[in-house]
Protein backbone atom coordinates (compact mmCIF):
# COMPACT_ATOMS: atom_id res chain seq x y z
CA UNK A 1 0.00 0.00 0.00
CA UNK A 2 1.38 3.39 -0.97
CA UNK A 3 1.80 6.17 1.57
CA UNK A 4 -0.87 8.20 -0.22
CA UNK A 5 -3.34 5.29 -0.07
CA UNK A 6 -2.49 4.69 3.60
CA UNK A 7 -3.20 8.34 4.51
CA UNK A 8 -6.42 8.23 2.51
CA UNK A 9 -7.63 5.12 4.36
CA UNK A 10 -6.59 6.57 7.74
CA UNK A 11 -8.68 9.67 7.00
CA UNK A 12 -11.71 7.61 6.01
CA UNK A 13 -11.34 5.51 9.18
CA UNK A 14 -12.01 8.61 11.28
CA UNK A 15 -15.21 9.75 9.53
CA UNK A 16 -18.52 8.09 10.35
CA UNK A 17 -22.08 7.92 9.09
CA UNK A 18 -25.15 6.92 11.08
CA UNK A 19 -26.75 4.20 8.96
CA UNK A 20 -29.93 2.17 8.90
CA UNK A 21 -28.20 -0.41 6.70
CA UNK A 22 -26.66 -1.26 3.35
CA UNK A 23 -27.67 -3.46 0.44
CA UNK A 24 -24.61 -4.72 -1.40
CA UNK A 25 -26.41 -5.49 -4.67
CA UNK A 26 -29.67 -3.90 -5.77
CA UNK A 27 -31.42 -3.40 -9.09
CA UNK A 28 -34.42 -1.50 -7.67
CA UNK A 29 -32.68 1.60 -6.29
CA UNK A 30 -31.50 3.17 -9.54
CA UNK A 31 -30.16 2.09 -12.90
CA UNK A 32 -27.83 -0.90 -13.08
CA UNK A 33 -26.36 -2.97 -10.28
CA UNK A 34 -26.01 -0.72 -7.23
CA UNK A 35 -24.58 -0.64 -3.73
CA UNK A 36 -27.17 1.12 -1.55
CA UNK A 37 -26.41 3.05 1.63
CA UNK A 38 -29.44 3.83 3.82
CA UNK A 39 -28.82 6.86 6.01
CA UNK A 40 -30.45 6.87 9.44
CA UNK A 41 -32.58 9.86 10.41
CA UNK A 42 -35.23 11.73 8.46
CA UNK A 43 -37.09 14.98 9.21
CA UNK A 44 -39.84 14.39 6.62
CA UNK A 45 -41.83 11.51 8.19
CA UNK A 46 -43.83 10.92 5.00
CA UNK A 47 -47.15 9.15 5.57
CA UNK A 48 -46.79 5.47 4.54
CA UNK A 49 -43.02 5.84 4.06
CA UNK A 50 -41.34 2.75 2.58
CA UNK A 51 -38.55 2.95 5.22
CA UNK A 52 -40.14 4.27 8.46
CA UNK A 53 -37.48 2.51 10.56
CA UNK A 54 -34.97 5.04 9.21
CA UNK A 55 -36.71 8.13 10.68
CA UNK A 56 -35.29 8.20 14.22
CA UNK A 57 -32.00 10.14 14.31
CA UNK A 58 -30.91 8.24 17.43
CA UNK A 59 -31.24 4.74 16.01
CA UNK A 60 -29.18 2.83 13.50
CA UNK A 61 -25.44 2.28 13.83
CA UNK A 62 -22.22 4.09 13.06
CA UNK A 63 -20.05 2.97 10.15
CA UNK A 64 -16.73 4.45 9.11
CA UNK A 65 -16.26 5.59 5.51
CA UNK A 66 -13.23 3.32 5.00
CA UNK A 67 -15.30 0.18 5.61
CA UNK A 68 -17.99 1.34 3.19
CA UNK A 69 -15.44 2.33 0.55
CA UNK A 70 -13.63 -1.02 0.84
CA UNK A 71 -16.91 -2.90 0.60
CA UNK A 72 -17.88 -0.99 -2.55
CA UNK A 73 -14.47 -1.71 -4.11
CA UNK A 74 -14.97 -5.47 -3.67
CA UNK A 75 -17.62 -5.66 -6.40
CA UNK A 76 -16.31 -4.96 -9.92
CA UNK A 77 -19.82 -5.43 -11.37
CA UNK A 78 -21.32 -2.34 -9.72
CA UNK A 79 -22.52 0.44 -11.98
CA UNK A 80 -22.97 2.80 -9.10
CA UNK A 81 -23.92 3.65 -5.55
CA UNK A 82 -27.25 4.93 -4.24
CA UNK A 83 -27.68 7.04 -1.12
CA UNK A 84 -31.16 6.55 0.34
CA UNK A 85 -32.67 6.69 3.75
CA UNK A 86 -33.73 8.16 5.92
CA UNK A 87 -32.60 11.46 4.51
CA UNK A 88 -29.06 11.37 3.08
CA UNK A 89 -28.79 15.15 2.93
CA UNK A 90 -28.96 15.33 6.74
CA UNK A 91 -25.43 13.83 6.63
CA UNK A 92 -24.35 15.78 3.56
CA UNK A 93 -20.85 16.70 4.73
CA UNK A 94 -19.67 13.14 5.40
CA UNK A 95 -21.55 11.65 2.46
CA UNK A 96 -19.84 14.22 0.20
CA UNK A 97 -16.46 12.85 1.24
CA UNK A 98 -17.53 9.31 0.39
CA UNK A 99 -19.19 10.47 -2.84
CA UNK A 100 -15.94 12.03 -4.12
CA UNK A 101 -14.15 8.71 -3.67
CA UNK A 102 -17.02 6.78 -5.28
CA UNK A 103 -16.88 9.07 -8.31
CA UNK A 104 -13.09 8.61 -8.51
CA UNK A 105 -13.74 4.87 -8.94
CA UNK A 106 -15.79 5.64 -12.05
CA UNK A 107 -19.09 4.73 -10.41
CA UNK A 108 -22.23 6.82 -10.81
CA UNK A 109 -24.17 8.22 -7.86
CA UNK A 110 -27.94 8.31 -7.36
CA UNK A 111 -29.47 10.04 -4.34
CA UNK A 112 -33.01 9.79 -2.99
CA UNK A 113 -34.26 12.76 -0.96
CA UNK A 114 -37.46 14.18 0.49
CA UNK A 115 -36.13 17.66 -0.21
CA UNK A 116 -36.64 19.24 -3.61
CA UNK A 117 -33.78 20.03 -5.97
CA UNK A 118 -34.49 23.72 -5.44
CA UNK A 119 -34.27 23.40 -1.64
CA UNK A 120 -30.93 21.58 -1.86
CA UNK A 121 -29.41 24.47 -3.80
CA UNK A 122 -30.11 26.83 -0.87
CA UNK A 123 -27.85 25.17 1.72
CA UNK A 124 -24.11 24.93 1.02
CA UNK A 125 -23.35 21.47 2.48
CA UNK A 126 -26.38 20.00 0.73
CA UNK A 127 -25.44 21.67 -2.54
CA UNK A 128 -21.91 20.23 -2.30
CA UNK A 129 -23.37 16.72 -2.11
CA UNK A 130 -25.96 17.45 -4.80
CA UNK A 131 -23.37 18.46 -7.39
CA UNK A 132 -21.63 15.08 -6.96
CA UNK A 133 -24.80 13.17 -7.87
CA UNK A 134 -25.55 11.97 -11.37
CA UNK A 135 -29.23 11.34 -10.67
CA UNK A 136 -31.46 12.80 -7.95
CA UNK A 137 -34.89 11.46 -7.05
CA UNK A 138 -36.43 14.37 -5.18
CA UNK A 139 -39.57 15.20 -3.25
CA UNK A 140 -41.47 13.74 -0.34
CA UNK A 141 -43.50 10.59 -0.85
CA UNK A 142 -47.17 11.62 -1.03
CA UNK A 143 -49.51 8.72 -0.37
CA UNK A 144 -52.37 10.29 -2.36
CA UNK A 145 -50.07 10.37 -5.42
CA UNK A 146 -48.74 6.83 -4.99
CA UNK A 147 -48.34 5.00 -8.30
CA UNK A 148 -46.89 1.49 -8.41
CA UNK A 149 -46.19 1.76 -12.14
CA UNK A 150 -43.52 4.43 -11.62
CA UNK A 151 -39.92 3.35 -12.02
CA UNK A 152 -37.55 4.16 -9.10
CA UNK A 153 -40.03 6.46 -7.33
CA UNK A 154 -43.17 6.03 -5.29
CA UNK A 155 -45.40 9.02 -6.00
CA UNK A 156 -46.17 11.18 -9.04
CA UNK A 157 -44.78 14.39 -7.50
CA UNK A 158 -41.27 12.95 -7.27
CA UNK A 159 -38.83 13.71 -10.08
CA UNK A 160 -35.87 11.78 -11.49
CA UNK A 161 -33.42 14.57 -12.25
CA UNK A 162 -30.28 14.70 -14.36
CA UNK A 163 -28.16 16.75 -11.97
CA UNK A 164 -25.34 17.76 -14.34
CA UNK A 165 -27.73 18.98 -17.04
CA UNK A 166 -29.89 20.77 -14.47
CA UNK A 167 -26.91 22.64 -13.03
CA UNK A 168 -25.64 23.47 -16.51
CA UNK A 169 -28.99 24.81 -17.75
CA UNK A 170 -30.08 26.46 -14.50
CA UNK A 171 -33.39 24.57 -14.39
CA UNK A 172 -34.57 21.06 -13.61
CA UNK A 173 -33.90 18.62 -16.45
CA UNK A 174 -35.46 15.21 -16.01
CA UNK A 175 -33.22 12.19 -16.43
CA UNK A 176 -33.74 10.17 -19.59
CA UNK A 177 -32.39 6.63 -19.88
Amino acid sequence: MTLKKLKFMQELNTIFLRLAGVVKESIVDGYGLRYVIFAQGCPHHCKACHNPQTHDFNKGYFQDLASLYNDICKNPLLQGVTFSGGEPFMQAKNLSILAKHIKALGLDLTIYTGFTYEELLQEQAMKELLILADVLIDGKFILEQKDLSLKFKGSKNQRIIDVAKSLEQGKVILFEK
